[in-house]
């Protein structure tokens, strides 16, 4: 997938709605495919999630069910990949769909939205350690992360998100043949735009090239910890 941000940086200068105590919304990604049969509840538990202030959720399609009968629309090798990542990081070679990975660190099997529900209350409890800002720009937008946590800041990268807010798809084959499903926050594009080690605060003017929603994501290097997050429209 091909929608990009045009990006300079500089290093220097129905869920209930958790309590708004950390000082920035929790993102939880779900894993999923068209032709997964057990994924059109998360997919459906994602939309929810998709209407809270308090959370950024994001669809991203993996590509290795495309094989059984059905070619996901939404699916990228990258998403695997990240998917896989997460894995690695955990101690797994084992990936799966649904999954949901809430702020980097907690995943969740399949379909269960209570377990969810606790973990983004857990995170909420949690002020993030990266507060990530935005001022509007001539083309777009001054973004700005200042690390606040508590000792030595660890290796980060700053990732760009584009994502649709919903699509319709018609299934006519695979193990979903028949239905019509909505899929919502559907990633489009996930860019690593730069390394950051924390010391200074880090700038960046972001432009974007499609008329999408955006998100900055900081998170701990190797797929760890998601330390900070803003939605930029």
């Amino acid at each position: 997938m091909t929608n990009r941000l045009i990006l300079t940086t500089t290093l220097g200068l129905t869920l209930a709605a958790a309590p708004a105590l950390a000082d920035g919304p929790v993102v939880v990604e779900l894993f999923t495919s068209q032709g997964c049969s057990s994924c059109p509840p998360a997919d459906r538990l994602l939309g929810e999630l998709a209407e809270r202030d308090d959370v950024i959720a994001l669809a991203l399609h993996v590509d290795y069910w495309d094989y059984i009968g059905w070619a996901d629309t939404f699916a990228d090798a990258a998403f695997t990949a990240r998917q896989q990542g997460y894995g690695h990081a955990a101690g797994s070679t084992v990936v799966y769909t649904p999954q949901m990975v809430v702020g980097g660190v907690d995943h969740v099997v399949g379909y269960r939205p209570m377990e969810v529900a606790d973990l983004i209350v857990a995170h909420r409890e949690t002020p993030n350690p990266v507060t990530v800002e935005a001022s509007a720009a001539e083309s777009g937008w001054q973004v700005t992360a200042v690390w606040t946590g508590t000792g030595t800041a660890p290796g980060m990268v700053v990732q760009l998100v584009t994502y649709t807010p919903m699509e319709q798809v018609e299934i006519t084959r695979g193990e979903n043949a028949g239905l019509s499903v909505a899929y919502y926050n559907i990633v489009q594009d996930w860019q690593v735009v730069a390394e950051w080690a924390g010391a200074a605060p880090f700038e960046a003017q972001v432009v974007p090239t499609a008329d999408m929603p955006h998100v900055v994501i900081v998170q701990s290097r190797d797929h760890g910890a998601i330390l900070g997050a803003l939605q930029l429209d």
